[in-house]
């Protein structure tokens, strides 16, 4: 096959290869083995879905309706591009018996739209809004992959690992936000087994592209703000000052990191203290770094005798503590796009990420809401957080909820009711860098 990402090659016979991915998907069930012809990235699908728990003969749960749906999606950024997803898919969906459909970052399906009579038949698997279709929730499908690997995919018949959805082919693009390139969600249509060509992954891509631009197009204009440190959820952070986006290095990540913490400034001696564990370093290594970084950020913006910004910038990290100070969970939650630089081994940046990621599930945990704790559980994050899938089954007692449960138990040996041990892979240093 020349892409992978495609499922069906020119000329390969549809009926012939939904037998054969039948015989290969109960083979993997019975077996946890994977043979011909499945592709890797169905194949890498199945093992994440077997993972998290998921069953073949499973179904999705729906999370949001009526009230709590319309005010989710009405606030959700993709709500200002379905417009442009309606003129783009509708009729093509409409015409072509298919259904149009968008779901968030987490795969919670926000609109599905389409072919009357489809609808019908895609309701009795709960392919319904409000409906959560991420992997970890209902196995490889088009829109919930898509999220999870983050770049357009088509999954065909028995591809999908859940029995009851091998009848149905899709194909889903993510999508992006075009300030910060995140993903917002994705763009998927769904159908019969005409959908497996290359044509339908194609135009999932350029509907997803096209509402990507416009999303910068309705976007403020980015002169507006003051220098911003993206720094959850990536071991490189990104620094966008004065229209530039700055790729630092994670050495450089680290320091701008704590600088943004402490306006007043640092010595290098407390630097040295906060990024090195040991006193192996010597002042010169931290002072090239140092040198390195003014030279990528331009002059004016990093000042010296104490280390500091010239400049006040602010980071994501910073805007989700405000928010749990202030108490607004869920807009917490929402900025929290991951650990904060999560393959960071210095000591202060290990304690300040496991401070806020501590005080943002306890939070969480405290607060009961099953569709935060369904969030933050159903992410790299947060699927093996024993407390946090706890929480959430006693608020949400799903059959796949406590199937996950049941198998984090025994995988972590934990007895019901008590915590798993936690570890803190930090020192002190001279003086609070947190």
């Amino acid at each position: 096959m020349t892409d992978p990402w495609v499922a069906l090659e020119p000329g390969a016979d549809p009926a012939e290869r939904v037998r054969a991915l039948r015989r290969a998907h109960e083979t993997f069930t019975q077996a946890g083995t994977v043979p011909r012809p499945v592709r890797s990235v169905v194949a890498e699908s199945w093992r994440r879905s077997a993972r998290a728990g998921v069953g073949p003969d499973g179904a999705a749960g729906v999370e949001l309706t009526d009230g709590d749906l319309l005010a989710y999606r009405a606030e959700h950024p993709l709500a200002r591009v379905m417009p442009l997803f309606r003129e783009l898919v509708g009729t093509f969906a409409a015409d072509g018996e298919h259904l149009l459909a968008v779901c968030d970052a987490h795969g919670r399906l926000l609109w599905v739209e389409g072919h009357a009579a489809t609808r019908r038949r895609a309701d009795r698997m709960n392919f319904v809004p409000g409906a959560r279709w991420s992997e970890c929730a209902v196995g490889t499908n088009a829109p919930g992959t898509a999220v999870a690997v983050d770049r357009p995919v088509q999954v065909f018949a028995a591809e999908h690992f859940i029995r009851r959805v091998q009848r149905w082919t899709c194909a889903a693009a993510p999508v992006h936000d075009p300030r910060t390139g995140r993903v917002l969600g994705a763009v998927d249509i769904t159908g019969g087994d005409g959908l497996a060509h290359p044509h339908s992954l194609g135009f999932v891509r350029a509907v997803a592209r096209a509402a990507e631009a416009q999303l910068a197009l309705l976007a403020p204009p980015p002169a507006e703000a003051g220098p911003l440190l993206s720094a959850l959820g990536r071991d490189e952070a990104e620094l966008s000052v004065e229209g530039r986006r700055i790729r630092l290095s994670r050495r450089h990540s680290e320091i701008l990191v704590l600088l943004s913490r402490h306006p007043e400034g640092l010595s290098g001696e407390e630097l040295l203290c906060a990024l090195y564990a040991g006193d192996s370093v010597a002042p010169v290594t931290l002072r090239a770094e140092l040198v390195r970084l003014r030279g990528l950020l331009g002059a004016g913006l990093l000042a010296s005798r104490p280390y500091r910004l010239a400049a006040g910038v602010e980071s994501d990290a910073a805007v989700v503590e405000r928010r749990l100070k202030t108490g607004a969970l869920t807009a917490a939650a929402g900025a929290y796009t991951g650990p904060l630089l999560p393959g960071s081994q210095a000591p202060a940046i290990v304690r300040l990420r496991e401070r806020l990621a501590d005080a943002l599930r306890t939070a969480l945990i405290a607060q009961r809401d099953p569709d935060l704790l369904a969030d933050w559980a159903h992410t790299p994050w947060g699927e093996d957080d024993l407390e946090v899938w706890r929480a959430l089954a006693g608020v949400r007692p799903a059959a796949p909820v406590r199937a996950r449960l049941a198998a984090l138990e025994a995988e972590l040996a934990v007895p019901a009711g008590r915590a798993p041990a936690r570890t803190c892979g930090a020192t002190q240093v001279q003086r609070p860098l947190a």
